[in-house]
């Protein structure tokens, strides 16, 4: 029995090793910084705050790529969520989207910071400090009808 469970040990710590030569590759696209949220959108620095601290991982280029990103099998889990997020809402290029994308982007944070959708719990257990109080959410939701309304007269 003892000679088993050495090997299986065996067996799981080069699994492990080997899986660490197969990490995923962590980015940060570069920055066009007069196409991120703060240059085209008027961002208060209490919610810029807000998001820089809770979101800005998963939904710019800014992303802070931890110790635990490096190893695998938890690195995988994180560059697809950082992926995702981008792919689904990313601030860094904001002053790409289209009216109607921004639109519905602004209406998106507000409705999964309500329902605590956003951050995700894998994100905020390890960092709770991302999570939102219900003062936050109520200034990021003032501020993403405020930003819907300034777009509704912008493009008059």
């Amino acid at each position: 029995m003892r000679v088993k469970l050495k090997w299986f040990a065996i067996i799981v710590a080069v699994l492990f090793i080997g899986l660490q030569l197969t990490s995923p590759k962590r980015s940060n696209p570069q920055i066009d910084e007069a196409q991120t949220l703060e240059s085209t959108s008027a961002v208060t620095p209490e919610v810029s705050a807000i998001l820089v601290r809770s979101c800005n991982d998963c939904h710019s280029n800014k992303t802070n790529w931890r110790w635990y990103s490096h190893v695998a099998p938890i690195s995988n889990f994180t560059v697809d969520h950082v992926d995702e997020g981008r792919l689904e809402l990313n601030f860094s290029e904001w002053g790409k989207y289209k009216k109607r994308t921004k639109e519905t982007r602004l209406a998106a944070i507000c409705h999964h910071v309500e329902k605590r959708s956003m951050p995700l719990d894998s994100y905020a257990f390890i960092h709770p400090n991302a999570l939102l109080s219900s003062a936050e959410i109520a200034l990021i939701c003032r501020w993403t009808e405020e930003e819907t309304q300034r777009l509704a007269t912008n493009f008059r």
